[in-house]
Order: C-alpha cells, then sequence, then structure tokens
C-alpha cells in the first residue's frame, strides 16, 4: 500500500549502504525521492540498481551535502516535503585519525541542511544518528535515557548535531525532527543487487565475515575472547538493513502526521555475540568462516543492544528479520558483488 504519493523527500547519502536501501523503501511506498550524494562512499551504481528493483524514477544531484548553493537550488527546483540526512563520514577508528573532517562534513553538512531547509519552510527532518552516542552503557538494554558519552570522534559529531537539533525544535515549535539511534546494520535487500560495498578494509564485522568466506581475506581476527559473555566475545546488537530503511520510513511517516519531534532506537532488543554471527553465517550458507581470537580492542564493551520499545509504541516499528537472514542476504549480496559496485 503506498503511503503518501504525492510527497517528495530529499535523501542525503542515497547512493550509500543505508541510503540506497532508504530509497529503494520510499519509492516501493510510492515517495517522491530527490537523491543527493557526492559518492565519496557510495556508487552511483546503486541507483541503476534501485531503479531495477522498483521500476521508478527518482531525482539524482551529485553535490556535498555542505554546498549551500546546491540545497538552495533543490530546494527551490523541487517541492521537497522533508529531507532524511543519512550524509556522514562514519568509520569510528578513522574519525580520529581526521577529526577535522568528520566534524567539518557530520556537523557541518547537517548545519547546511537545516540552513537550506528553515528557509524553504518548517523543518521537516530525519537524522541518521547512531548508537554510539551512548559511549560505554552501564547497562543493556540500552534506553534513550541512558547517559550520553560518546567515546570516539564519530560518535561525539553524532552527538553534536542531536544538540543541535534539541536547540533548533525549542526555538522552533513547528519544526518536526526525528533523531534515530541505531545500533549494528547488517545484510543487504534480498535480491542481492544493493548491499554494503566498503573502500578498502572493511570497517564493520559482517562484510569482513563475508570476503573472508569468500577467500578475498586469509580469515577475521576476533578482538578478545575472555569477555564475561557466555562464549567470552563480545555481544552486540545486529539489525537487518531492511529493518533499518523501514524504520525510515516509519519515522518519516509520523513527522509528516504528528508535531513534536522525537528520539528513538533503533535495533533488535537482542544481543549476539561474534561467534554467533560466525556460526550462524558458517550454518546457513554452508561454508567455513576462519577465525583467530587476538587481543581486545581498546573501548569495546562487552554487551550492547538496545531496548527498542518506545520505537514501537511511537512509530508501530520493529525488527522482523533474524539473523539468519542477515547472514544469508549479507552472503548473497557478497557472491554477486564480489567487488562491490563495479
Amino acid at each position: 500500500m503506498q503511503d503518501k504519493p504525492t510527497t517528495t523527500v530529499l535523501v542525503t547519502g542515497a547512493a550509500g549502504y543505508v541510503g540506497s536501501h532508504t530509497v529503494v523503501a520510499l519509492l516501493e511506498r510510492g515517495y517522491g525521492v530527490v537523491a543527493l550524494d557526492n559518492h565519496c562512499n557510495g556508487s552511483p551504481v546503486a541507483y541503476e540498481r534501485v531503479q531495477k528493483l522498483t521500476g521508478a524514477s527518482f531525482v539524482k544531484v551529485v553535490a556535498d551535502v555542505r554546498d549551500e548553493v546546491a540545497l538552495a537550488h533543490i530546494l527551490s527546483t523541487y517541492p521537497v516535503d522533508a529531507c532524511i540526512h543519512l550524509a556522514a563520514l562514519k568509520a569510528v577508528a578513522e574519525s580520529g585519525q581526521k577529526p577535522l573532517d568528520y566534524w567539518s562534513n557530520n556537523v557541518g553538512g547537517l548545519l547546511a541542511v537545516l540552513r537550506a531547509l528553515q528557509h524553504a519552510g518548517p523543518c521537516r527532518l530525519v537524522f541518521s544518528s547512531s548508537a554510539t552516542v551512548y559511549g560505554v552503557p552501564e547497562f543493556s538494554p540500552v534506553p534513550e535515557a541512558a547517559a550520553l558519552r560518546p567515546a570516539s570522534v564519530y560518535g561525539q559529531t553524532k552527538l553534536a548535531g542531536e544538540q543541535i537539533l534539541l536547540a533548533l525544535a525549542a526555538q522552533s515549535p513547528l519544526s518536526r525532527l526525528a533523531t534515530l539511534r541505531y545500533f549494528n546494520p547488517v545484510g543487504a535487500h534480498p535480491s542481492g543487487l544493493i548491499g554494503e560495498a566498503p573502500h578498502g578494509t572493511p570497517n564493520n564485522l559482517m562484510p569482513y565475515i563475508t570476503q573472508v568466506a569468500l577467500r578475498q581475506r586469509h580469515e577475521l581476527s576476533v578482538f578478545g575472547g575472555d569477555y564475561p559473555t557466555p562464549d567470552g566475545t563480545c555481544i552486540r546488537d545486529y539489525i537487518h538493513i531492511q529493518d533499518l530503511a523501514a524504520g525510515h520510513v516509519a519515522a518519516l511517516r509520523h513527522l509528516l502526521d504528528e508535531p513534536g519531534s522525537f528520539t528513538v532506537n533503533l535495533g533488535t532488543g537482542r544481543g549476539t555475540s561474534v561467534r554467533e554471527l560466525i556460526s550462524t553465517f558458517d550454518r546457513v550458507n554452508g561454508v567455513c568462516v576462519p577465525s583467530v581470537v587476538v587481543g581486545r580492542r581498546s573501548g569495546d564493551v562487552s554487551e550492547y543492544f538496545a531496548d527498542p520499545s518506545l520505537a514501537k509504541e511511537l512509530l508501530g516499528w520493529c525488527a522482523r528479520h533474524t539473523v539468519e537472514d542477515m547472514c544469508r542476504d549479507a552472503w548473497r549480496w557478497q557472491l554477486r558483488n564480489p567487488e562491490g559496485y563495479t
């Protein structure tokens, strides 16, 4: 069923991993899309795959999210009703090496988008935040009211973005702003046409697993095997990218229908250990991913998963895909696209 066929959404970072799946979810529900990306992490090939999946056309703009002239042109040319802001640099380790780049892109980009939206009318914005704003949580499941103490530059930029939105909401009651703190997106579209295509060495666990399974890498390093968890490895909340995309659409729909702003976690509410993820991947795909336990990484917490109850209550959203689905779809994507988008 189509939600709002006359509603047009500006999606920044639209050619990236989260962006491409979110654009598919929007188009399938009848929304119009204006896609903006500078392709520093995303690929224009993803757009071709999106059109193949949906049979729908959409506007594509190549521009940096900090380019206020380009943003003003978009908003004066197209009747944009809301924005889903996904454009950001997102590698935790890299953020400590390139802090100025992360502050400029992640915070400067958000400010540019907000200024452009405000000039065009009341803000309607869904903001891609991150569970990294919690830092090392005191307990799990982690609710939205937990302490915010990010341990990385990346997390700090996301928390700064949230604070900017809080200030705007207080100053401009007509603004409607949704902050989505998501946990660990994995998997791919079940078609195998779009998925996660990291440049260089993957920063996230699942694409590293799939590359080892394809023998593009020798083995998987498991950081720490002596944590106080049932099997000694870290526990995380992995959420299927399809569920995450649906969460963005649910947040958008709520913003368009109801006044006010809100912040919610997007996660499954269930923890999966690193060993469990590897063994599940092996089992459902009939492969063997060689791994070796190495020393712990600084800053890693033993157990970390979401309390997603507010998203269910407020948005009617909950994660529906299993860990088996995540592993199966990630492997299908890797098999069909061994070199990513080429």
